[in-house]
C-alpha cells in the first residue's frame, strides 16, 4: 500500500496535488498561511498525526508527516541535531521554510542549544520540479535504524485523505468519514457532504 500510495503521488500533477491539499486543509478547517512566499496547507487528525506541504511559487514542493507512535517520533527525544541531519540532501531555501519559524499545532520546533529551531517530522519529502524525492538524510536515517521510510514516517496513513490514486470528489470524501464513523445520522452526513460540495466550489 504504501509504495502504491508513493507511486500515486508521483503521477499526479503539482497542480492537482496542491489542489487536493487546498481542499483537506479547508475540509480539516486549518486556514492556509503564507511562509516565505510559499503556501503552507495542512492536515491532522487531531491525535498526533499531520501532513504538511509547502508550495513554492517556482513550482516546487515539501512535504512533512508525522506519527507521534512511530520511531521516527524524534521530537519525543528531543534530539536537534537527529531532525536537522533528516532534512539533509534537501534544497536549503525549501528547509528554511521550517528553520526558526513560528510553531503550530501540526509541527512543535526542536531546539538546539544555539537557539537554532526546526519544525519536527517523521517524513520528508520533496518535489524537485519534475519527481516527488525522499530526503536523502531521512532514508540513511531509516537505514541506519532498520526502519521503512514509508510505514514509519506516517506516509501511508496521513496521506491517506487525499486518496492519491483514487477517486478525489465531496461524495468520497464524505464516504470515508461516514465509514469512519465521523456521522450520527443520514441528516449529519447531507450537511457535511453540501459543506464539502462547497469547499470544492470555492477551490476548483
Amino acid at each position: 500500500m504504501s509504495e502504491e500510495i508513493w507511486a500515486a503521488l508521483g503521477a499526479t500533477s503539482l497542480a492537482e496535488v496542491r489542489r487536493r491539499a487546498a481542499v483537506i486543509d479547508a475540509v480539516t478547517e486549518i486556514e492556509p498561511i503564507e511562509v516565505d512566499g510559499a503556501v503552507r496547507y495542512a492536515w491532522n487528525n487531531g491525535g498526533g498525526e499531520s501532513a504538511v506541504w509547502y508550495f513554492t511559487p517556482d513550482g516546487r514542493a515539501l512535504l512533512l508527516t508525522f506519527d507521534h507512535e512511530s520511531e521516527l517520533n524524534l521530537f519525543a527525544e528531543g534530539d536537534y541535531s537527529v531532525q536537522e541531519a533528516l532534512y539533509r540532501g534537501v534544497p536549503e531555501d525549501l528547509v528554511a521554510l521550517v528553520r526558526d519559524q513560528p510553531e503550530n499545532y501540526e509541527s512543535l520546533n526542536l531546539v538546539a542549544e544555539s537557539g537554532a529551531m526546526i519544525l519536527y517530522a517523521g517524513g520528508v519529502f520533496w518535489f524537485d520540479g519534475e519527481r516527488w524525492r525522499q530526503g536523502e538524510g531521512f532514508l540513511d536515517h531509516c537505514r541506519e535504524e532498520g526502519l521503512d521510510p514509508l510505514s514509519e514516517s506516517g506516509f501511508t496513513y496521513c496521506l491517506g485523505d487525499y486518496r492519491f490514486g483514487e477517486e478525489f470528489t465531496p461524495e468520497a470524501i464524505v464516504g470515508d468519514r461516514a465509514a469512519d464513523g465521523w456521522y450520527e445520522d443520514d441528516a449529519e452526513r447531507e450537511k457535511a457532504l453540501a459543506e464539502v460540495r462547497e469547499i470544492f466550489a470555492r477551490l476548483g
